[in-house]
């Protein structure tokens, strides 16, 4: 039996991005019973990529009871509603065999991980305030919004966070002018990588500029069929378990992605623990890690993901994964 549900957990406080703001992170929660064992995952449908709660609830509810997790690749797209499905298999599959998920993987047992912290949405004043708040954390990313208060921002941050790394999100909001003007800038201020700097679709620019400032490929990147068209525009890779349709897939994303020279990032949406237990498997040995949606969470799954810091520690067996219990 698959069961789907839609859950809202609420944020710490409004995070916002180019796009919009939220309070809530809402998630679609998918359980799977089989001879008495229930595996659960979790996906955020992104309206970006025209994905609804609804949408993605319908899509769950037309695969048969008993579908395989091979089958389950063919039977749905890439995207937040295979997602879900996918790591609830797994998780199925764990309590089943009594293993815990990276052993039926062939992987290394995970490890702690050092996550970066979001910083939303601003005004200079405001973004200055959050930096100096998060200044002990060793790795922030900073949303922006395009336009030139963009470099007021990051010079704000800097100065609220002076030895912390940062990475930078415009997503999609600049054109290849500014982040030809920009990116000179941002590297004296620190920057290390700037994420979708240019709409998706709308990048080639990117593969005839010179690009001192790293890009990676959020938006853009999606699953192995789109590899190829990254070539040459993109430094990295930000691999979303809700882009590429679950833990499966993301595994075979970073093979191919490595193996093609990009850089890996792993990151997520903003959702619970139950989404973040999977993404920690796929973020091991990653460049960057940006799993933190929980530390910006006013509630959370039980047990949840457990930070020291910004220090991921693995998923706890009793979360998702972790074999019989």
């Amino acid at each position: 039996m698959i069961r789907t549900s839609s859950e809202a957990f609420r944020l710490a406080q409004p995070f916002v991005i180019a796009r919009g703001a939220r309070t809530h992170a809402t998630v679609v929660t998918v359980e799977i019973t089989r001879d008495g064992i229930t595996g659960r995952g979790e996906c955020t449908p992104y309206p970006r990529y025209g994905e609804s709660v609804e949408s993605v609830s319908e899509l769950i509810a037309s695969l048969p009871d008993g579908i395989s997790r091979d089958a389950l690749q063919d039977a749905l797209p890439a995207g937040a509603a295979r997602n879900a499905v996918d790591c609830a298999l797994w998780d199925w599959e764990s309590q089943a065999q009594d293993r815990p998920v990276w052993a039926l993987a062939g992987l290394e047992a995970p490890k702690a991980l050092e996550t970066a912290y979001t910083l939303s949405l601003g005004t200079s004043e405001e973004m200055h305030r959050a930096a100096v708040a998060a200044a002990e954390r060793p790795l922030l990313k900073v949303k922006l919004g395009g336009g030139a208060e963009d470099v007021e921002r990051i010079r704000a941050v800097r100065d609220g966070a002076p030895a912390s790394r940062l990475i930078i999100d415009a997503n999609e909001g600049w054109s290849i002018a500014e982040y030809e003007t920009l990116a000179p800038v941002f590297l004296e201020l620190g920057v290390v990588m700037v994420e979708q700097p240019l709409p998706a679709g709308q990048d080639a620019a990117l593969a005839e500029a010179n690009r001192p400032l790293p890009v990676c490929a959020d938006e853009a990147a999606h699953d192995v069929t789109g590899l190829l068209a990254l070539m040459g525009k993109y430094d990295m890779i930000n691999i979303k378990l809700d882009k590429t349709g679950g833990l499966t897939h993301a595994l075979a994303l970073k093979e191919r992605a490595t193996a093609a020279g990009f850089r890996v990032m792993v990151g997520c949406m903003m959702g619970s623990s139950l989404a973040m237990a999977p993404a920690a498997l796929v973020a091991q040995g990653a460049e960057i890690v940006d799993l933190d949606a929980p530390l910006l969470l006013a509630e959370d799954r039980d047990p949840p993901m457990h930070y020291t810091g910004s220090t991921l520690q693995p998923p706890p067996a009793a979360l998702w994964g972790g074999g019989a219990r």
